[in-house]
């Protein structure tokens, strides 16, 4: 319970800049309005697009708010806060499977542009995953950044798990043959592969992708697959673009959102979530390895507003 504690309150200091703008800036509208208008309405709808959550979210947002205080018959503009805290809420279910692949035989894709925290969200998983007594091994197939491969080793030796690695420039697909082959005999429960993520040359990258997934469907057709995004959420906005460009190439079933720390934007999780359909399965709010959590909507909406749980 500690450690779920610990990560709450780095949770919450990882969102003190979006929190200063959505928080602060609602409660000083609660406060400032005697009742509940179409202009509390529309200030209400300020902030969160401020904060990034989108116009199509906010939209839904402030909708179901609405029809909440009607159905409530709530009159008094503080009453509504909560409201909006559950209409949030409600923009970001996670499937009851979301994290199937971690107790199954899995090959689990990686991608993401450069720069966005890929190859350092790859060994942070890798660690964790080895902590939960899972046989891991990680695969350097971003091959076109010699940092990467040398990044994804040093943090293998530091989680202690196999890595399977070649030189710069070499065949993403052929990387990932030789690490399908070799978790197949060494019986390993997760594989997690870094892929590159050059999004500029959407073809080669679905080339790519698709000569990547052909090796894993031939190799290994038993293993269940997860192919999971890496989002900057400092990008905000162009973070939603991203997502929605690779679910294009390839068939994406979660995001992992970094650096939520940085950025008064976080609005950015309920906004991928709800325009997208593709569950946050992760966010990284700091540089430790325990600071990549599995993504709770409710913990995440309760920090935005500081609201602790006991």
């Amino acid at each position: 319970m500690g450690e779920k504690k610990g990560f709450f309150s780095r949770l919450s200091e990882g969102l003190a800049k979006t929190r200063k703008n959505i928080a602060s800036g609602i409660d000083a509208i609660f406060k400032g309005f005697s009742e509940i208008d179409d202009e509390f309405y529309d200030e209400i709808e300020e902030i969160l697009i401020m904060s990034d959550l989108g116009i199509k979210t906010t939209t839904a947002v402030i909708e179901n708010l609405k029809e909440k205080v009607k159905e409530q018959k709530i009159k008094e503009p503080f009453e509504c806060r909560e409201l909006l805290m559950s209409s949030m809420k409600e923009q970001m279910s996670l499937p009851k499977d979301a994290y199937e692949f971690e107790d199954k035989k899995s090959v689990v894709l990686i991608v993401g542009v450069n720069g966005v925290g890929k190859t350092t969200s790859v060994g942070k998983l890798a660690g964790q995953m080895k902590d939960k007594g899972k046989k891991v091994m990680v695969a350097a197939a971003d091959t076109f950044r010699a940092a990467a491969i040398e990044q994804l080793t040093e943090w293998a030796n530091r989680a202690g798990v196999d890595i399977i690695a070649q030189q710069e420039g070499s065949d993403p697909a052929a990387v990932v043959y030789d690490a399908v082959t070799s978790a197949k005999s060494r019986h390993t429960d997760i594989l997690l592969c870094d892929t590159a993520g050059r999004l500029h040359n959407k073809k080669n990258l679905m080339e790519e992708l698709r000569k990547i997934n052909k090796v894993i469907d031939r190799e290994y057709p038993d293993a269940f697959r997860e192919t999971l995004v890496v989002l900057d959420g400092t990008t905000g906005q162009n973070a939603l673009v991203q997502a929605k460009q690779f679910s294009e190439v390839t068939d994406v079933t979660g995001i992992i959102l970094t650096k939520l720390d940085g950025t008064a934007k976080g609005g950015i999780a309920i906004s991928i979530q709800s325009e997208l359909g593709i569950p946050v399965k992760y966010i990284g709010v700091g540089e430790k390895i325990d600071d990549l959590q599995k993504f709770s909507p409710d913990e995440f909406v309760d920090a935005l507003f500081d609201q602790p749980k006991e």
